[in-house]
Parts: structure tokens; sequence; C-alpha cells
């Protein structure tokens, strides 16, 4: 970024270039390629239906989140595209792109 561009920031947006500017940076452990497996995480844990991402995550290794995904594809309850951007992220990005992995009693604890 220019500093022209800095200082336009800085006058327009006050706050948000303070927070620019601050040190420290967030890591975003996992990407969501599809709109319907991010609302259906969005809604509340009672009455929760595990998406495609949630299995993926209890994985151990990339042989695992591919049996997930193969047989899932198969008894159609992802669809091909979408079946074919998890193995494309999973070969690219590697399993924890998907998520933090979640060990077993994970939504009894409530984390």
């Amino acid at each position: 970024m220019s500093e022209r561009a800095r200082k336009e920031l800085r006058r327009n947006y006050p706050n948000l270039a303070e927070e620019l500017g601050r040190i420290g940076t967030v890591k975003v452990d996992a990407v969501r390629t599809s709109h319907r497996e991010a609302e259906k995480v969005a809604h509340s844990v009672q009455d929760y239906e595990p998406t495609t991402i949630d299995f993926i995550r209890r994985c151990e290794n990339d042989d695992q989140a591919l049996e997930i995904i193969n047989f899932l594809e198969e008894r159609s309850e992802i669809e091909s595209s979408y079946a074919q951007r998890l193995r494309v992220q999973l070969v690219e990005r590697g399993l924890r792109s998907f998520g933090k992995r979640r060990k077993s009693g994970y939504y009894e604890r409530g984390e």
C-alpha cells in the first residue's frame, strides 16, 4: 500500500487504520467452500445434524477423510461437484484446512 493510500485510510477511517496497524495476526484454521455447509454450522447445537466438514474434522489422516467424502458422495448426501472441491482442498491445503481435529465426545462436552 502506498504512503498516500495509508494517509487517506488514516484520515477517512482512523479506527480501522489503528486496528490494521497493530502488531499481531489472526490465524485462519479452516476454510468453508460451501455456503450451505457454513449455514448448517451457524445453527444451534440442539437438533444439530453433523455436516460433511464435521465428519472430516474427526479424521486422523487424509485417507480417512477421502473415505468419508467418497462414502457421502456415493450415498448422494453431497453433490459430486462439492465432493470434488473437498478432494481438491484436501490435496492442496491438507486435512487441517477443514479445521482443528475434533475428538470423540466433542459435542457431548459442548466445546
